[in-house]
């Protein structure tokens, strides 16, 4: 190599190496001339020994975020009970610790409620070690997030420990939005769910997947229920009240995505058990659900029998419905002098326009 082509060598990694350093000296300063901050504001709740944290931010035109949860009030640090409690009122001075970080506050507080600012420094032994957990660029945003939801490296090695490894700090904080907790996991995993993803316990909790309810459906003699199956059974309203009802009304172990479908129509243990005081026991699933779909409801059924139609069957109720063969319509032919007609004949003039 020439000494020149040294020379100009030595000349492009000083440049690169000051570019880097400009570069981390812009971020520096720039995280130093817009610290986070925001206001807070504390309530009462009824639950011993918690309070209502708000944490409110402004972005200007961007606009804001909002986040609320129950919070100990003993990690208050620097605040006392009488000072939450005072008549007269309070100026405080207190910290919310997090292993993220911390967020210096200041207010006032009369009568147990109490407002404020906050402004929060993230702590660099944090990011250290999230870096060693392999979470690497978590910026100013993404720590103070990680601070009010409490991502603690607790919380982190707990999950690794468990076998789950989210993916990012995003999924992280994802998970304590949603209050996918160890204990929570480690009941799944108990119950026979080993294998679960972070995105699948975020869903199970959106939707209210509780374990109480897999226990529940697995006295029921629903063992190993599908993860998709448990979300799509809460969003529908399955409830285990409902599966025993239909237990009582001679029901066997209908299967899932029947209960499904029936929730989703609305087909009732009322709407059953109305049926059968008109004489319909034990009608399959797929006929109540065809019934719900297209409008037979036990009144249609009583006004029919009411104007001399007997017991129509499943299917002659539910083609009337389907042709517009309303009481109404049975009335104007009967009032035309035209009566004695089958249900199929009146289908048939239905069909063809006759008697509108």
């Amino acid at each position: 190599m020439t000494v020149v082509r040294r020379a100009m060598m030595n000349r492009i990694k000083m440049i690169s190496a000051v570019s880097i350093a400009g570069g981390l000296l812009w971020a520096l300063s720039a995280e130093q001339a817009a610290p986070i901050s925001g206001q807070w504001i504390i309530d009462r709740i009824d639950v011993p020994g918690q309070v209502l944290l708000t944490l409110h931010r402004s972005f200007g035109k961007s606009g804001s975020s909002t986040n609320s949860s129950g919070f100990p009030a003993s990690s208050l640090k620097g605040l006392s009970g009488a000072q939450m409690e005072s008549a007269e009122g309070s100026r405080v001075r207190f910290e919310i610790v997090r292993d993220a970080g911390t967020l210096a506050c200041e207010g006032y507080f009369q009568g147990g409620k109490g407002s404020g600012t906050f402004s929060f420094s993230s702590s660099p032994d944090f990011v250290g070690e999230m870096h060693r957990l392999g979470y690497n660029g978590l910026n100013p945003e993404t720590l103070f997030s990680m601070a009010a939801h409490d991502v603690s490296l607790a919380y982190v090695r707990d999950l690794r420990a468990l076998k789950l490894d989210p993916a990012s700090s995003d999924a992280l904080i994802t998970m304590r939005i949603h209050n996918v907790t160890i204990e929570y996991i480690k009941e799944l995993q108990a119950l026979g769910y080993t294998s679960l993803k972070p995105d699948q316990l975020v869903t199970m909790r959106i939707h209210g997947a509780a374990t109480d309810f897999i226990r529940e459906l697995k006295s029921l003699g629903y063992n190993s229920v599908p993860i998709d199956e448990l979300v799509t059974m809460r969003i529908h309203g399955v409830a285990t009240d409902f599966i025993r009802e239909l237990k009582t009304l001679g029901y066997g172990l209908v299967p899932i995505d029947e209960l499904v479908t029936m929730r989703i129509h609305g087909v009732a243990t009322d709407f059953i058990r109305e049926l059968k005081t008109l004489g319909y026991g034990s009608v399959p699933i797929d006929e109540l659900v065809t019934m719900r779909i297209h409008g037979v409801t036990t009144d249609f059924i009583k006004k029919v029998e009411a104007l001399g139609y007997a017991h129509p069957s499943i299917d002659q109720l539910v083609t009337m419905r389907i042709h517009g063969v309303t009481p109404d319509y049975i009335q104007r032919l009967q009032g035309r002098g035209v009566k004695n007609l089958s249900i199929d004949q009146m289908v048939n003039l239905r069909i063809h326009g006759i008697g509108d």
